[in-house]
C-alpha cells in the first residue's frame, strides 16, 4: 500500500472501474468495519497543486469542522467519513479539527493522518534482523514533537494483524478511531496533542478470524497499578544522575573484589504504617541505609519488571521495559538506583527471559498467532509454571529480549542481571515427560537456539557495559556456564552454586550426632568449586513452599538452632565464592517468607536475633577487609584443606589465601560438644588472633573464645606449625596471623 499521497487514486487497479464517490463509500465501509488496509490512503490531506481534499473519520461523529475557521467538512452519504475540498493555501499543513461523537463527547485535535511516516527504514531493518539493541526507542509509546507539534508516537510489532489501533481515553477506547499505519511487520501512528500520563492499549484485529484483542504495549515503559493492565505514556527521563564516579569504579576487575549480595523483595521487606508498599523513594532511604550498615556490597531485586500478580513475586513478567508502578514512577526508580550508587551499593535485577505468563493482555498469542512463544507445542509451554516459552529462533523475539537487557542497564544504570531459570531455557525436556518433547536436529535435548541467544546476550552486555555482572541461575551440570563463548561457554560472569547450597543445607539440618556420617556433603563441593565462577546462594527459594525459615530448619533447641545458623553464615562467608543472602535471614527470621507482609522486624528486640544480625555485619566487614577471603574466590590458589579427615569429631579446617602471607585459618566444629586442645596445622609461625568466633557473646553465643594463640613448631597435617584451640560446640572460627596487615578498616570498625 502506498504511504504517500497520490491524488484521489485510492486503489490504482480499480480506479478506472469505479467513480471516486463509489471508492470513497467502499473505503468508508472498510473503515467502519476496521478492515481498511491503509487508512492513510483515505484519511488526512490528499491532492497536489492548488486544490486538495481533507477527510476525517470517527464512529458516530455528528459533524467535523476546522477548529480555526469553523468551516465544516461534509458527510459522505450515510457514513462517518467526512470530506472538505478547497485551496491548499487556505489550510495549515497540520490543521486542527473539532467534532462531537454520538455520546456528546467533544474533541479538538490536530489530525494524526496529516503526518508522514516516523520510523526510519534503517530502524525497521535493524529490528527485523534482530540487531536493534535500542528497539525500545523505536517501538512502544514515545512523547515527541513532529514538525513543531507535540504528541505521542505509537508503534508495535504485529506482523499477522489485519488492523492495529491505539485506544485510550483520548478516543473513548474505540478501536476504529485511530488505526495505525502498516510499515511491513510494524505498525505506527503519531497522535498529536497527546501527552505523558495517557493510558492506552493496542486493539488488534486478527487476520482471518475477525477476533479483536486488547493488548498492553510489549515495549511499554510504565503501567497502571494492578489489577489495571493498561500501558501509560511517560515523559523522557527527568532524573539527573549523580553516580558517575560509581560507574567508573565498577569497571575494576570484579572477580578480585568482595561481592556480598542482599536479595530483596521490595513489596515485603518493609511496609508503611498502613501496611501498604513503600515507594522507591522511601526504600532508597530505608533499605540503602540498612544494607550499607550491614556491609553488603550489592542489593539484588527480585523482579521489579511489571507483573500483574503479586503471588508470582515478579517472575511472571508482562512489562519487560517497565519498573512496577507498585512503588512509584519510572524516575522514582532511577532515584532509588542513584541513591544506592551514591551510598556505594550496586543494584542487580532478577531478569526473566525464560518464560512469560498467559494473561490475555500480555504477550501470549499477541497478534492472534504464537508470535513471541514457540508455535511448536512441544516447546511452547512450561506446564509446571503455567507460562509460555520465548521463541529464541525468531529474530524479533531475540531482539525484544536483548533490547530489554540493554534497557535496564542503560536507562537505569543497573550493575547486573541475574538471569532466572537458565536451565529451563537450555533443555528441551525441562519439566517434560517422555513423549512431551522433541529432540534437536542432532538428537539431543539441548535447546540450541537458547544457547545461541545466551551467548549473544552475554557477548553484547560484556562489550557494551564493562563491569556489569551477568549471573546465571543454572541448576544443572551444564559445562562452562561462566566461560567465554569463544571457548565454547555461555559467557556468564557467575553462576549460582546450587550444589553447594543443597549439600550445605542438607548437612546442617541433620542432627549434629549424625553429621559424622555425612561429611562428604561438605567436602564434595571442593571437587568442582573452581570449574565455574560461583556465587553461593541462600535465596528466597530456600524459605518458601513449606521449607520454613533457615532458623526453623536448624536442629536442636532454641540455643542450638541459633548456633547452627551462625555456623552456617560463617561457612558461607569463608567458603570460596561470592556471597548471597535473602532478606530476613540476616536477623534469623522465624517464619517462612510471606510476600504479602513485611518481615518480622520486631524480632530485633530479642538479643539472639540482634546477635545474628551483628554476626552478618562483622562477616561482611571481615570479608571486605581480608584479601585472603575475597581475592581468589574463583581459583584453587585461594583455598587449601588443612583438615578434612576428622568426620568422627565433625571438624573441618581450611586455609583461605590472598598472597603468601595473607592467609586466614577457618575452623568449624559442627558437633554439639566442645573440642578441647584441638590441634590445627598452620603455614606460618607467630601468634594467630581470633578475628571472628561465632560463639562470641555479642552474637548470642556462650563466650568460649581463644583470643591470641601462639603457633607451635609442631608439624601437623602437612603444615610446619600448629595451634591448639578450644572449639566451642556448633561454632566457626576465623584466625589470622598477628602480623597480617588488613586491607581495610576491620580493626577500626
Amino acid at each position: 500500500m502506498s504511504e504517500g499521497r497520490d491524488g484521489d487514486s485510492l486503489y490504482p487497479l480499480a480506479a478506472e472501474a469505479a467513480s471516486l464517490r463509489d471508492r470513497l463509500l467502499a473505503a468508508a465501509a472498510l473503515l467502519a468495519e476496521g478492515r481498511h488496509p491503509d487508512p492513510f490512503e483515505v484519511l488526512g490531506r490528499h491532492g497536489r497543486g492548488e486544490r486538495i481534499a481533507v477527510r476525517a473519520f470517527w464512529p458516530g461523529a455528528r459533524q467535523f469542522r476546522f477548529a480555526d475557521t469553523g468551516q465544516p467538512l461534509q458527510r459522505l452519504a450515510e457514513t462517518d467519513l467526512f470530506e472538505w475540498r478547497g485551496l491548499a493555501d487556505a489550510l495549515d499543513p497540520h490543521y486542527r479539527l473539532t467534532w462531537t461523537d454520538a455520546e456528546g463527547r467533544a474533541y479538538t485535535m490536530c489530525d494524526p493522518y496529516s503526518f508522514p511516516p516516523q520510523l526510519t527504514l534503517y530502524d525497521l531493518h535493524l529490528f527485523n534482523e534482530g540487531r536493534h539493541l535500542h528497539a525500545y526507542r523505536m517501538l512502544g509509546a514515545h512523547a515527541r514533537s513532529v514538525e513543531g507539534i507535540a504528541g505521542v508516537l505509537f508503534s508495535v510489532w504485529a506482523p499477522n494483524a489485519e488492523r492495529v489501533s491505539v485506544v485510550g481515553d483520548f478516543n473513548a477506547w474505540q478501536g476504529l478511531c485511530h488505526p495505525l499505519r502498516r510499515r511491513g511487520h510494524v505498525w505506527e501512528l503519531f497522535v498529536p496533542e497527546l501527552s505523558a500520563g495517557a493510558s492506552y492499549q493496542f486493539e488488534i484485529l486478527v487476520k482471518g478470524t475477525g477476533q479483536l484483542l486488547r493488548k498492553s504495549d510489549p515495549f511499554g515503559r510504565y503501567f497502571e497499578r494492578r489489577p489495571a493492565t493498561c500501558s501509560v505514556v511517560v515523559d523522557s527521563a527527568a532524573h539527573s544522575w549523580r553516580d558517575e564516579s560509581w560507574l567508573l569504579r565498577r569497571r575494576q576487575t570484579w572477580p578480585q573484589v568482595p561481592i556480598s549480595v542482599y536479595e530483596v523483595h521490595l513489596g515485603s521487606w518493609q511496609r508503611n504504617e498502613s501496611g501498604e508498599h513503600l515507594s522507591y523513594r522511601e526504600l532508597a532511604r530505608r533499605l540503602v541505609a540498612y544494607a550499607s550498615s550491614l556491609g553488603f556490597t550489592h542489593i539484588e531485586l527480585m523482579p521489579v519488571t511489571e507483573h500483574p500478580l503479586d503471588d508470582s513475586w515478579g517472575y511472571q513478567t508482562t512489562g519487560y521495559f517497565a519498573p512496577t508502578s507498585r512503588h512509584g514512577t519510572v524516575d522514582d526508580f532511577r532515584g532509588f538506583v542513584d541513591h544506592c550508587h551514591q551510598a556505594g551499593i550496586g543494584v542487580i535485577l532478577d531478569w526473566v527471559p525464560g518464560h512469560f505468563p498467559k494473561d490475555a493482555h500480555g504477550l501470549a498469542c499477541f497478534d492472534g498467532t504464537h508470535l513471541y512463544e514457540y508455535e511448536d507445542p512441544t516447546r511452547r509451554e512450561h506446564r509446571g509454571w503455567g507460562t509460555l516459552v520465548f521463541n529464541y529462533n525468531r529474530t524479533q523475539v531475540k531482539n525484544f529480549l536483548l533490547a530489554s537487557a540493554c534497557f535496564w542497564l542503560e536507562e537505569f544504570h543497573l550493575d547486573g542481571l541475574r538471569v532466572d531459570a537458565v536451565a529451563s531455557m537450555l533443555y528441551l525436556d525441562y519439566a517434560r515427560g517422555s513423549g512431551e518433547w522433541a529432540p534437536n536436529p542432532f538428537g539431543g535435548n539441548e535447546n540450541l537456539e537458547a544457547v545461541v541467544f545466551l551467548r549473544e546476550l552475554n557477548e553484547i552486555i560484556h562489550r557494551r557495559y564493562p563491569g556489569v555482572l551477568m549471573i546465571a541461575e543454572e541448576s544443572t551440570a551444564w559445562p562452562m556456564v561462566t566461560r567465554p563463548s569463544w571457548m565454547g561457554g555461555l559467557g556468564f560472569g557467575m553462576k549460582w552454586n546450587m550444589g553447594w547450597m543443597h549439600d550445605t543445607l542438607e548437612y546442617l539440618t541433620l542432627d549434629p550426632a549424625l553429621r559424622r556420617h555425612h561429611q562428604e556433603l561438605l567436602t564434595f563441593g571442593l571437587l568442582y568449586a573452581f570449574t565455574e565462577n560461583f556465587m553461593l546462594p541462600l535465596s528466597h527459594d530456600e524459605v518458601v513452599h513449606g521449607k520454613g525459615s533457615l532458623l526453623a530448619r536448624m536442629p536442636g533447641d532454641r540455643c542450638q538452632r541459633f548456633a547452627n545458623l551462625r555456623l552456617l553464615y560463617v561457612y558461607l562467608w569463608t567458603y570460596p565464592g561470592k556471597k548471597f543472602l535473602f532478606m530476613g535471614n540476616e536477623f534469623g527470621q522465624n517464619q517462612e517468607w510471606d510476600f504479602a507482609r513485611a518481615l518480622d522486624w520486631e524480632l530485633l528486640g530479642c538479643p539472639e536475633h540482634r546477635g545474628v544480625q551483628a554476626l552478618i555485619r562483622d562477616l561482611n566487614r571481615l570479608y571486605r577487609a581480608l584479601p585472603s577471603l575475597h581475592a581468589h574466590e574463583f581459583s584453587q590458589d585461594g583455598f587449601e584443606w588443612l583438615d578434612c579427615h576428622d568426620p568422627a569429631q565433625s571438624v573441618i579446617v581450611y586455609l583461605r589465601r590472598g598472597s603468601e602471607r595473607q592467609v586466614a585459618v577457618v575452623v568449624f566444629n559442627f558437633a554439639a560438644t566442645v573440642r578441647v586442645d584441638y590441634r590445627v596445622g598452620v603455614p606460618l609461625p607467630g601468634f594467630y588472633r581470633e578475628a571472628l568466633n561465632s560463639d562470641a557473646p555479642h552474637y548470642g553465643g556462650g563466650g568460649a573464645l581463644n583470643g591470641a594463640v601462639h603457633a607451635l613448631p609442631v608439624f601437623h597435617m602437612g603444615q610446619p606449625y600448629s595451634l591448639l584451640l578450644n572449639l566451642p560446640p556448633l561454632t566457626g572460627l576465623v584466625l589470622v596471623p598477628d602480623q597480617l596487615e588488613l586491607a581495610g578498616d576491620y580493626d577500626d570498625a
